[in-house]
């Protein structure tokens, strides 16, 4: 009896890591997003002697690319979790 709880509570634990484990990786992909496009503009900048104009215009652009495919995976992934739950 105390075998067929432990699996439960395994099986459990396996779909709980199963429905989230997509959702871990988006913070970094945010944050990656944001820094690569400060450092391009940095970059940029002190190639075309700019400084700062392009490290503030990358770095928007950045955040406004990271948030968007931020908010994109999650509802299409909101959108999966429920196909995946009716079926």
């Amino acid at each position: 009896m105390e075998s067929d709880n432990k699996n439960g509570y395994t099986k459990k634990f396996a779909d709980s890591y199963k429905t989230i484990g997509p959702y871990l990786g988006l913070g970094t992909q945010l944050a990656a997003t944001i820094i690569l496009m400060f450092f391009l503009g940095k970059w940029l900048d002190e190639q075309l002697n700019t400084y700062p104009i392009l490290l503030i215009v990358f770095s928007f652009v950045g955040g406004f690319a990271g948030i968007y495919n931020f908010i994109k995976t999650v509802l299409n992934l909101n959108k999966k979790n429920k196909i995946d739950k009716t079926t």
